[in-house]
Order: structure tokens, then sequence, then C-alpha cells
């Protein structure tokens, strides 16, 4: 049996398990069972690959494009942007009646953590119905690793996985190249705002967080507490004013979460405190770059050092 624990604190011990199954086990079995344990500890295994899937996060959505699976996808959440593989896919969402999903008779349904939190009794009646409901989503760069991986296994795509894999750290390695040459004295210190109106960051061990960090800046909330085990975490205006002069670079996500322009930053009371704000030095950055675990990060770390570090202009 091949097992993949998907949830941060397990995942080292599930390649240790992985790794000693090898080892017992000899050659690989045409009959092997894989089996993926789901955010809510759930075990799946899987015998053969689904193959109707409805995908009900914007983020499985697009991995499982990466992975070449969009001709296994039945269904998709229709609430954000999607991948030119996922068009004329039908829209499904979970607040509508279970019978819907039913008549499209899916062999997997793949929700994230907050659908199971506050609509379990869709989730229940999905289940009894026999249909296979997973729960996934990563919230450290580690955990996307195992979280492409869960994919994978469940489509029979592990190969493509890999490749995925291997794509991201041969561009992050172009990147952290590029840092090697600015002086740690030159990196700025940044706040990255995640909900504005509440005043929320993201929690040190986020993508976003991670994000920021891999782009070559520092994170000035490196502090802050983290919201349940979600990618948020509270700050709070007064702690955040306090620091206000010591922050380079004032940066937001922009999006579905929080959907703020550089006017509600600057014109927001108090914030005259920050020196970033003074100087104009506010910069938003499309959501999907920074908090979905897709290889679109990327392009947000990519976007994020040219911010930082803004190429010379000759002449």
């Amino acid at each position: 049996m091949i097992r993949v624990e998907f949830s941060s604190g397990r995942f080292r011990f599930a390649c240790l398990i992985l790794v000693l199954l090898a080892c017992l086990a000899g050659p690989a079995d045409a009959d092997t069972t894989k089996t993926v344990i789901d955010n809510g500890g759930q075990a799946v295994n899987i015998v053969k690959p689904f193959i109707r899937i409805i995908s009900l996060y914007s983020a499985h959505t697009e991995n499982l494009c990466s992975l070449g699976a969009a001709a296994q996808l039945v269904g998709i959440d229709g609430s954000d942007e999607l991948p030119p593989a996922a068009a004329g896919i039908p829209k499904f969402s979970y607040r509508e009646d279970p019978e819907k999903f039913l008549a499209a008779a899916p062999d997997l349904v793949l929700v994230r953590p907050m659908i199971e939190r506050s609509a379990p009794e869709f989730v229940g009646k999905l289940r009894r119905a026999g249909i296979t409901v997973v729960s996934l989503q990563p919230n450290t760069v580690e955990d996307m690793f195992a979280y492409w991986r869960s994919l994978a296994l469940l489509t029979g795509r592990e190969p493509q996985a890999e490749e995925m894999i291997k794509s991201f750290t041969a561009r992050l390695t172009r990147v952290q190249n590029s840092l090697k040459a600015v002086d740690p004295a030159r990196r700025p210190k940044v706040y990255f705002e995640s909900i504005h109106g509440k005043m929320k960051t993201f929690a040190p061990e986020s993508i976003g967080a991670y994000v920021l960090e891999q782009a070559g800046g520092i994170n000035l909330a490196a502090d802050a507490e983290q919201v349940r085990e979600t990618n948020i975490a509270a700050y709070g205006k007064e702690r955040l004013l306090s620091r206000g002069e010591e922050i380079d670079i004032y940066l937001a996500q922009q999006g579905r979460m929080n959907p703020v322009d550089l006017d509600t930053i600057r014109k927001e009371p108090g914030f005259q405190a920050i020196k970033a704000v003074r100087e104009d030095k506010i910069f938003l950055i499309e959501e999907a770059l920074v908090s979905r675990p897709t290889l679109r990060i990327l392009d947000g770390i990519e976007q994020l050092n040219r911010i930082f570090f803004p190429p010379k202009v000759k002449g």
C-alpha cells in the first residue's frame, strides 16, 4: 500500500512509512492499493483512478488541469477565474441541493475544510449516497507538494505531479539565485495584508508568507497569531500602527477575500503613521497568485521580487 498523508505534522511521518513499506514490500505489485488521507483524517483507498470528479475549490480545479486531468472533471465551482481547460464544464455549488450532484453521478467530490465545517449535512448526504468526498487544502508549501501528490493519486497522474514539483523548484531556484547578489540590508520590511476590514495578515507558515519571503522581502508580521488552521493570522490595527515606521512596503492581496483598493488603504484612519503609506509604497497583488496552492504562486513570487527590487533604469 502506498500511503500519502495530507496534513501538517503528519507528512514527515507518512514519508517514513512510505520508505519502510517500500523496503518491506519488495517489487511493486500491479494490484497495489494506494491511500490518501485527507484533512479530516479520512483514509481513501484508491483501487483505480477516479474519472467523474466534481471540484468545489478553484485550486483543485486549476491543479487538476495542470496535471492533465481536465477530462475527468464533470463539474466545477464556478465562482472564480478558471483555466481554459475547464471552460464549458458544468458549474456546481455546495449551497445547491445535493440531488443535483447525485444526478451528475460523480465518483469523487473534492472539497476543502471550510466546506466540511460549514455544510456537514451536504457532505454527509453525498457520502451516504456512496460518493467519495475528499477534503484537501494545504497551509504550507511542504503541504502543497503532498497535496499535488494526493490529487495525482486520486486521478492516476503521479508522474505529472512530480513534473509540477520539478518545474516549481526550478523556477524558484532562479529567483533564489538572483537574491544572492542582494545586500541583506536592502531587503524591504513588508506588511502583507490578507483581510483589510479585519486587519489580518498571513500566518507565518502560510503560502502567502512563503511567497513574500521567497521574493526577498522580510515579513514584518512574522509574529502574527494564526487563526485556527488557516492561512490567515490576526494582527490588529493598534499593533500594526505601532510598527508603522518599520514598514518599507505595504502589500495587500486583492480579490474575493479582500476586495480592497489603493485609496481604501491610503484613507484608512491612522494609516499616515505607516511609512510605506506616506511614501505611497502600497502595492496590490492578485489573490490567486499568493494564497492558492497552485503553480501560479511562482508568478506571485516573481511579481513581488520585481516590486521589492525594481530593475534599474538605464540611461
